[in-house]
């Protein structure tokens, strides 16, 4: 009997104990937050921003100026420009450059478009065919830029040529 009334009063102990929640470990956080600078200008290895700019005020008579597509060209959202020949204008990764051109042919050979340009940081290409069926010296192709690190990227354009 003594024993009985031992094992009961020891189920009534463990019985009646409470659960505790499990604890699961959290990550101790900081009350100070940091703040992402705005202003940050830092380029991230492996990719290449290509941004609009207004037509440049440098140009003042025969151009050749793309955009990303019709639709771009239309609102004046240039990717590129040049002064048909000496200088390329471009605003990529968040800097507006004005570059040398190494070689230009503009419709040299089937009405076709070429263009090389080249600094420390960027290695342009630009080929493009003349849209049939238009007035003016309207181009569709492909803008090819490369880091020395490797990085490229290859977007399609549309824009003209002219004086």
């Amino acid at each position: 009997m003594k024993y009985i009334i031992i094992f009961a009063s020891a189920m009534l102990l463990v019985s009646c104990k409470k659960e505790q929640p499990a604890t699961v470990n959290t990550p101790v956080v900081d009350s100070v937050k940091t703040v992402d600078d705005s202003l940050k200008t830092e380029i991230t290895a492996g990719k290449i921003s290509v941004e609009n700019f207004p037509f440049p005020k440098e140009i003042k008579e025969c151009s050749c100026y793309f955009a990303k597509n019709r639709a771009d060209f239309e609102a004046e959202k240039y990717i590129y420009a040049d002064d048909a020949g000496k200088t390329a204008y471009m605003k990529l990764d968040g800097k507006r450059l004005a570059m040398n051109l190494i070689s230009s042919s503009d419709m040299e050979s089937d009405e076709e478009l070429s263009k090389e340009i080249e600094n420390e940081n960027y290695k342009i290409s630009v080929k493009g065919k003349k849209i049939k069926g238009e007035e003016a010296l309207l181009f569709e192709g492909i803008l090819t830029i490369e880091k020395p690190d490797g990085t490229k990227i290859t977007m399609p354009i549309y824009g003209e040529c002219g004086c």
